[in-house]
């Protein structure tokens, strides 16, 4: 460990970093005096602060041996007998994942300046490719899996936006919008994962969802049809048999996006 233990403000940070740059670009972006290639520039500069953040995590999480940071969650909301939490995670894998999502996005982010210059969209795209990076960042840092099924859906929308990016093609919106469908059968099966294991353990926190799992406290019954739904989630979403029928088309949107 070279830099010390990572503040859970600077983990968060990795996450708010593009969710900010998402906001300003929404609520600027039609001021008359902001100009198009600001929008660029506001999304790298908030990717660069996210990617060293994103270092210091995983320099963490290295010298930790790859275990699990302790960050308590905190309470958010109460819906009648459900607690719901947010939280962050690092440990050796998420924080692996947290470094190449930022180093990616930023690339990409870089290339595409030039690529989408003279769009009359360009707002537009930088603000959806922030969403697009924010979602897979707080994916992969989510504590809880309600917070990482909201993050899991907020990532589909941001590939319907950016597929459909030119939807004046009827090409693109119909790609877009097949894409968006498609992804729906395995979110389903990813949501009914969660309402299982909610429903037989109570907890939506992963990592005492992990602990009592090891412990021998769920049933093999209940953890296969959980796994099985997590899996055909993420068969969904990288568009493998069968539901693998929506990435041709996803060709539609600005190359950088297929990318990302």
């Amino acid at each position: 460990m070279i830099l010390g233990t990572v503040p859970e403000a600077v983990v968060w940070a990795i996450y708010f970093a593009p969710v900010i740059s998402f906001l300003v670009i929404v609520a600027l972006h039609r001021a008359p005096w902001f100009q198009d290639d600001w929008a660029g520039r506001i999304t790298i500069a908030a990717l660069v602060i996210a990617w060293l953040a994103s270092l210091w995590a995983l320099d963490s999480a290295i010298g930790n041996d790859g275990e699990s940071l302790a960050f308590a969650p905190h309470a958010w909301v109460t819906l009648f007998t459900l607690d719901v939490t947010v939280g962050v995670h690092i440990d050796g894998l998420s924080g692996i994942m947290v470094f190449v999502v930022t180093s990616v996005s930023l690339l990409v982010q870089i290339y595409s300046v030039g690529y989408m210059e003279g769009d009359r969209g360009v707002s537009r795209y930088f603000a959806s490719m922030s969403l697009f990076t924010a979602a897979m960042l707080g994916l992969v840092l989510s504590s809880s899996l309600l917070q990482l099924f909201v993050h899991w859906e907020l990532v589909g929308l941001a590939s319907y936006l950016l597929i459909g990016f030119w939807f004046d093609r009827p090409s693109a919106a119909a790609a877009a919008k097949k894409a968006f469908i498609v992804t729906r059968f395995g979110d389903f099966a990813f949501l009914l994962a969660v309402i299982l294991i909610w429903s037989k353990t109570g907890l939506l926190d992963i990592a005492a969802i992990n602990e009592l799992a090891v412990a021998g406290g769920i049933g093999a019954a209940v953890l296969t049809g959980f796994t099985l739904g997590l899996f055909s989630g993420a068969i969904g979403k990288s568009a493998q048999f069968p539901l693998h029928i929506w990435l041709p088309d996803a060709m539609e949107g600005p190359t950088p996006v297929s990318a990302l």
